[in-house]
């Protein structure tokens, strides 16, 4: 990786005698795609707003791309484009005028791209703001921020109120955008986007930051899944180390296994395997596990 594209040291930010984040310490390099998640409340628009300069932090500072983030706004927004998970637009204006007007506001606009990006999120342009849906007023906030081809996209739930479609039209663009050599910080509440399109993940918690890494790097936050068809009786397996969740339905095993693989293998070898299928936990799985099933059983917040 090349240069540090964001840096934050003990950034805090208190309301009253709540700590909406609380003491931050992050670096994100240039080039890379880090994503950001946390349950609501954890503290990642907060972080995001003080990154932005939009809020004064109580303690601690922000750098982006070694431009103090409270003192340098105009000089760090020169180099950076964010997208809401609202957007909020002009009624008046046609989609084609309101991007020429983010175009302006940018200083930079890529016009051959943002026409490619105007066919490949099938955004008719010569409509009125007032008349698109939420999906497609997201579409213009995120050409608008795309087609500046900026240093740093900060992107805060950037495709809420996008269909399927569309959603892989924004991960396109986004592997366009890494290969570039953009960096993008991406807080979103889509699992299987952020574990598509990211170099690392950060996890809040409470405001603090209690993971950071790759998912491989993660994945001793959970147990991979095992399932096993065995020639005979399942063997007893109480005494094999790191493995839990045991269901047996006739020769068929199910089971979680934490570190090792081994010690189950030569149980079970001992009873003839047939067939065996083993998965990593996925993202979601991951985040689940770190935070003790929380939202399970009711509504999940990321």
């Amino acid at each position: 990786m090349g240069a540090t594209a964001i840096h934050t040291e003990g950034l805090t930010k208190r309301y009253g005698g709540v700590a909406a984040l609380d003491h931050l310490d992050l670096d994100v390099s240039q080039g890379e795609v880090v994503g950001f998640l946390g349950p609501n409340g954890a503290g990642k628009t907060t972080t995001i707003r003080l990154l932005l300069g939009l809020i004064l932090p109580s303690e601690g500072r922000g750098e982006i791309f070694g431009l103090d983030c409270q003192r340098q706004p105009v000089e760090t927004h020169r180099r950076l484009a964010f997208v809401a998970g609202e957007a909020n637009l002009w009624p008046s204006l046609t989609g084609a005028e309101t991007l020429h007007l983010l175009g302006r506001v940018q200083g930079q606009v890529d016009e051959a791209y943002r026409d490619e990006l105007v066919a490949r999120f099938e955004l008719d342009p010569t409509k009125k703001i007032r008349a698109y849906s939420k999906g497609n007023r997201q579409k213009v906030i995120l050409i608008g921020a795309l087609m500046a081809r900026p240093d740093l996209l900060v992107l805060d739930e950037p495709t809420s109120g996008l269909d399927p479609l569309m959603e892989q039209a924004f991960r396109h663009s986004i592997r366009e955008a890494r290969d570039l050599g953009q960096t993008v910080f991406l807080s979103s509440h889509i699992m299987s986007e952020v574990e598509a399109l990211c170099d690392r993940v950060g996890i809040l918690r409470a405001g603090k930051l209690v993971e950071m890494g790759t998912l491989t790097e993660m994945r001793h936050l959970s147990a991979v899944s095992v399932e096993a068809t065995l020639d005979g009786a399942v063997p007893d397996l109480s005494g094999v180390p790191g493995v839990s969740a045991v269901q047996v339905d006739g020769r068929v095993l199910r089971c979680h296994v934490r570190d090792s693989i081994e010690p189950l293998l030569k149980v079970l070898a001992t009873a003839g395997v047939t067939k065996l299928l083993s998965r990593e936990p996925s993202l979601e799985e991951l985040f689940l596990a770190l935070y003790g099933g929380y939202g399970q059983g009711g509504e999940t917040q990321s």
